[in-house]
């Protein structure tokens, strides 16, 4: 995990696992020790830690040290343009890929269905609901052929047996 260095509005950096307030120099240090150091502005939350380091370079390279050659620096430059520009494509395929899936779902609902088609099928459906319930009152409803009681309390039958003599 990184190391957290919070900047302050009057620029002054803080250590929060030191619990003390550093310099970029002492920065550079940590970096140098194999730290990993995140920098981030203590009122907004912001990322400076590109920034900060850059800022160390530079400054170094003012005092006099040349802690990075020039062919380096050319070469970071360099690098850092291709990966700007390969972070565009990526983002340029991402985007195309959103635009050609929304653009598909769009055209499935513009050639599917229609609100008169749509109509006539709710219509066709109301019916067959209406004709099923009438179906299934007449099922439920007794009758004398489904062996349903007789006024005399005898229950009839569907098979008919002769009178006996």
């Amino acid at each position: 995990m990184a190391r957290l260095i919070k900047r302050y509005e009057n620029r002054k950096l803080y250590d929060t696992e030191a619990s003390a307030y550093v310099s970029l120099s002492d920065i550079a240090e940590l970096v140098r020790a194999g730290e990993t150091v995140e920098v981030v502005d203590q009122s907004t939350g912001q990322d400076l830690t590109a920034q900060t380091l850059t800022q160390i370079i530079l400054a170094e390279g003012k005092q006099g040290h040349q802690p990075i050659s020039a062919e380096v620096l050319h070469k970071l430059l360099r690098q850092s343009g291709a990966a700007l520009d390969a972070g565009f494509d990526q983002l340029r395929v991402r985007v195309d890929d959103l635009v050609e899936h929304s653009l598909d779902r769009l055209g499935r609902l513009l050639h599917g269905p229609r609100a008169d088609e749509l109509d006539t099928l709710r219509n066709q459906l109301h019916e067959a609901e209406q004709k099923l319930a009438t179906l299934l009152d007449a099922i439920d409803r007794p009758s004398p052929q489904n062996g349903a009681v007789s006024e005399e309390g005898n229950a009839s039958s569907s098979e008919s047996t002769p009178p006996s003599p």
